[in-house]
């Protein structure tokens, strides 16, 4: 009998991972080899700042507020049960380019009224000043855009979360004194974290890309800054090459960091 060979790292790389890392050799040859490439990419190089600033800022505000939606919804409370349902259901069932011209256009001049309402108020603010609808720049629209929308999937990946971890458990904590607080911090949310933390990535590598709306408002991201250079130079097929490099780049390499992270949990499960 022949002895069996060991397999390689090689060979136990997937295919479609090695045709990625390709296309990625291939794109960065393009880039550092060629002029044209070159230059593009310098002039969507500042973009990528902005669509990770944009991306950051707005998941780690939707995680927060979905997390708050969620205890609403399995909250004990009919209630918060009922506004928190409505508020996931009206939000997923609007398209996200929709809500943003909405909240660019509507609801950021609403507030700006508010706000200046507010402040004609026979009350002494300090040294607060009236706003102006200009004043409030098109990132920070984009920004609570994008919060308001994925709150209400995060919401939905949270509840999941939590209601899976059995409710015997919760009863036992609660008969041991544990108040609902300290029930939750020490037996559920750790319970319940290696359920959310997959689906929770694949949030954030899809807002990676969703960020590419936000040129929609002038925002200049790497999207916006592709229009302009494409426009400029009529060089669509390079600019969009290195356009969907980039984000291909972002979305792929967070994507194999949420792939290790699950199999992080999944070994810690096991032991």
């Amino acid at each position: 009998m022949t002895a069996s060979r060991r397999p390689t790292l090689f060979s136990r790389l997937p295919y479609w991972l090695l045709a990625i890392l390709l296309l990625f050799v291939l794109g960065l040859w393009a880039i550092t080899s060629n002029a044209t490439y070159a230059s593009i990419f310098r002039t969507l190089a500042g973009g990528v700042q902005t669509t990770l600033w944009v991306t950051l800022v707005a998941f780690s505000a939707a995680t927060l507020l979905g997390l708050l939606v969620a205890l609403a919804r399995t909250s004990g409370i009919r209630v918060l049960r009922e506004v928190a349902t409505f508020y996931v259901e009206i939000i997923r069932g609007v398209p996200i380019l929709v809500f943003l011209f909405y909240i660019a256009f509507v609801a950021a001049p609403a507030l700006v009224g508010a706000y200046n309402w507010a402040l004609s108020l026979p009350i002494e603010w300090g040294w607060l000043t009236p706003a102006t609808v200009r004043g409030f720049d098109f990132v920070w629209r984009a920004i609570f855009a994008l919060t308001i929308c994925y709150s209400a999937f995060i919401a939905e990946i949270f509840r999941a979360g939590i209601e899976a971890v059995g409710r015997g458990q919760v009863e036992a904590a609660r008969s041991l004194g544990l108040s609902r607080w300290h029930c939750f911090r020490f037996i559920v949310f750790p319970q319940a974290l290696r359920t959310i933390l997959p689906p929770l990535g694949n949030d954030f590598v899809s807002m990676v890309k969703d960020s590419a709306l936000v040129s929609a408002l002038g925002v200049q991201d790497i999207t916006q800054l592709g229009k302009l250079s494409a426009s400029s130079s009529f060089l669509f097929f390079e600019t969009y090459n290195v356009v969907a490099f980039l984000y291909l780049t972002m979305t792929i390499s967070l994507s194999l960091l949420v792939r290790w992270l699950e199999r992080v949990m999944e070994n810690r499960v096991r032991r």
